[in-house]
């Protein structure tokens, strides 16, 4: 018997659009494999605020596909694409024509794309033992990393007051409190299994298990958007590679949607850059 259909505050979200009652009547029981992730544990954004425009997570890779009903179209309305559109992605640098004039007053430059290790839950419905997975596949995967890459590993549990200070001060800690991400279950377990990673001369940074398991980031002072763009794309490739060779894992790579995130409206390159 399915659950009561709940009562979405955000009557004009796309949850609200695409959550229908026979939908509802057909899913609401479902628990994916990954997770034990459910639907109403999906928008529970949008039963709880009024505010939301998607209002829709994921708890791991299976909660694409075993609410596909759901997502789908939803996914297909933010982003503007067809049923049967195909991923694609590009990170040569080479192709990247031009740069921002040096004269223009740009302060910083930072880009930063999510990604996701197959085989653990999305920050949403992933374990408790999966995060811990995640941080300790992590502090190996960062140690291999070289050149202008390497650095350290801070992680948030038992965070030394002088170090926690430093984060802050640089704009580099990620904090708990943010609305959204208490409700959609993101915060749970509080802070254990989250830390930042960041090289020496703090422009590569990765955060661990915030709202994506990874949050992989580049960024430096002035506007050389193509040297900030070169690190990012050796980054991703170095994490990714020593991801792969500690634990034989790749990242969530969907054919029709892309790099897999928590959010949908990550879905593709995930990349954001200001």
């Amino acid at each position: 018997m399915a659950d009561t259909f709940p009562d979405i505050k955000s009557k004009h979200s796309l949850v609200a659009k695409y959550v229908t009652e026979p939908l509802w009547e057909k899913l609401s029981m479902v628990k994916t494999k990954t997770s034990g992730f459910t639907l109403s544990k999906a928008i529970a954004c949008a039963v709880q605020f009024d505010n939301q425009h998607c209002g829709i997570y994921a708890g791991d890779w299976d909660t694409y596909k075993d609410f596909a009903a759901v997502f789908d179209p939803l996914i297909q309305e933010y982003h503007g694409i067809s049923a049967d559109s195909v991923h694609t992605s590009d990170m040569d640098v080479t192709k990247i024509q031009g740069n921002i004039d040096p004269k223009a007053p740009v302060h910083s430059t930072r880009i930063r794309v999510g990604r996701s290790i197959d085989g653990f839950g999305l920050s949403p419905g992933i374990t408790k033992d999966q995060r811990l997975g995640v941080e300790n596949l992590m502090k190996k995967a960062f140690a291999n990393l070289a050149g202008d890459l390497a650095g350290t590993y801070f992680p948030l549990t038992g965070m030394n007051e002088k170090v926690r200070q430093q984060l802050v001060d640089d704009h580099f800690l990620f904090v708990s409190g943010d609305p959204n991400l208490k409700v959609a279950g993101m915060e749970r377990d509080w802070p254990e299994g989250r830390g930042i990673f960041h090289n020496k001369d703090k422009t590569f940074l990765t955060w661990v298990n915030e709202e994506d398991q990874l949050r992989i980031i580049s960024m430096q002072s002035g506007g050389d958007v193509k040297a900030v763009f070169d690190r990012l794309a050796r980054g991703i490739k170095a994490v990714g590679d020593s991801v792969k060779a500690e634990s034989g894992r790749d990242f969530m790579l969907d054919a029709k949607y892309g790099y897999v995130h928590s959010c949908p409206t990550n879905l593709g390159t995930g990349m954001r850059a200001s």
